[in-house]
């Protein structure tokens, strides 16, 4: 058997990373601070629902486990902009519309790739252990469970504990002052909400979309459950005149939700208990670097690069991260020092660059899907896309339906804006020259 790993944290990109070593043949040891979501131990009120594209797909079918996921999916093919009125406004995705976006739950897709990983008899994975700190060095992580600690060596240790990670805690600690980091917050909070099945266990709304209620400001967003239900997340400012602050009572609550989601709140009758009980989240963008040390400790998916979701691609970008890490290990083979380097030189750049394209979405969807020139600018994208196929490819549809590393997407997508832009004023240059001279005529004539 080849080199041990231990794994920290079995997330959604934990688990996947571990069938992706189980494959190669390392051992893996995967520690989870959490109880096993497959025995029904996930907690509500906390996870925002995931939307699997491109990606993450691609990740899934390298290890054979893509078609089985999906069955837990629902396709969406494109946003349902709900107005205050109460209309409705259905904007596509792509113009090619195979392409959609998959809503799936946290703990359906969390639970296939834990049994994807221990199809292998040589990977293991402890719930209930949450790692205290890692010696880089060794490397040896500290494991605490209910009743003691204890220490687990490994010849690498990888972080896969999410935005909070210990292990990058240990690794900043380590490389001081050459480590950076950067933790910003938005002013926004959010809070789960649903809307449960019609009485015949019919969706109330569209199935295939996925609902935005744009309100300048803030926004709620809904994603359809298989068994009928809607997740929605309400994503408002944490302070404010009108904010969570400022929600004192059932009533204050009642009369927000009257006024800004009329077509909504009489949907969802559990709306004040699910108010009340789950918890509101924060929206936290992470930078650091490096990700790694040597060969002996790594960072993967939200501890080396958490993003707010507003682009539906922090679990897809953490499961790229998985492909390229099988990569760079099945590239440098033994020499894990360079394994890790190259896969943090190739990732880096693009997860700052998916960090920025998220925050800019969340300005899209809370100001600007509700107007008609966004509608407009939708509409020519697409015909662009259908006239100049291959040439032309919207930033969304690079980010979401394509591998195209994010980086590259944005700076094409800055370079079509500035040709579409240029071509609109030109035309626009040449209409005005044109009255121009037909009014100058008429003056003559």
């Amino acid at each position: 058997m080849g080199a041990k790993f231990v794994l920290i944290g079995s997330g959604l990109a934990g688990g996947l990373l571990a069938a992706y070593l189980g494959r190669r043949g390392y051992e893996v040891e995967l520690f989870e601070r959490r109880a096993d979501p497959r025995a029904g131990n996930f907690v509500g009120g906390r996870s925002i629902n995931l939307a699997l594209s491109t990606r993450g797909i691609h990740a899934l079918h390298q290890l054979g486990i893509a078609a089985d996921v999906l069955k837990y999916a629902i396709p969406m093919r494109g946003r349902m902009i709900h107005d205050k009125s109460g209309d409705l406004h259905f904007a596509p995705y792509d113009v090619d519309p195979s392409n959609c976006i998959n809503s799936i739950g946290r703990a359906a897709l969390n639970s296939s790739v834990i049994e994807a990983a221990l199809k292998y008899p040589n990977v293991r994975v402890h719930f209930s252990h949450h790692c205290t700190e890692v010696d880089c060095d060794t490397p040896t992580a500290t494991i605490a469970d209910a009743s003691r600690s204890f220490q687990v060596a490994g010849d690498a240790v990888i972080g896969v504990d999410g935005a909070f990670s210990a292990v990058r805690e240990s690794l900043r600690r380590k490389l001081e002052p050459a480590f950076s980091f950067d933790e910003s917050y938005l002013a926004h909070g959010y809070k789960e909400l649903t809307i449960p099945p019609a009485a015949d266990g019919s969706w109330q709304m569209e199935q295939y979309a996925l609902h935005i209620w744009p309100r300048k400001s803030f926004m709620m967003i809904a994603l359809p459950n298989p068994d009928g239900s809607f997740t929605c997340t309400l994503f408002w400012e944490f302070e404010g005149p009108r904010s969570f602050a400022t929600m004192k009572d059932d009533d204050d609550v009642r009369c927000f939700f009257e006024q800004e989601f009329p077509d909504a709140v009489s949907l969802m009758p559990e709306l004040l208990d699910d108010f009340r009980q789950n918890p509101t989240g924060s929206l936290v963008t992470i930078r650091c670097a490096p990700w790694y040390y040597g060969g002996k400790v790594v960072l993967l998916g939200d501890a080396a690069h958490a993003v707010v979701p507003f682009y539906g691609q922090g679990m897809n970008a953490a499961f790229e991260d998985c492909v390229v890490m099988d990569e760079c290990l099945s590239e440098f083979g033994d020499d894990r020092a360079r394994g890790f380097a190259e896969y943090f030189r190739r990732r880096k750049g693009n997860t700052d660059a998916l960090a920025e394209l998220a925050i800019s979405n969340f300005v899209e969807m809370r100001d600007k899907t509700a107007s008609s020139a966004f509608r407009a600018k939708k509409k020519l994208d697409h015909f662009l896309e259908a006239t100049f196929r291959g040439k032309y490819l919207p930033l969304y549809t690079m980010v979401t339906f394509t591998r195209m590393p994010y980086a590259q997407a944005a700076r094409r997508a800055q370079r079509q804006d500035r040709i579409v832009y240029f071509v609109i004023s030109l035309v626009a240059l040449l209409i005005l020259v044109v009255i121009a001279l037909t009014v100058i005529r008429l003056i003559k004539s």
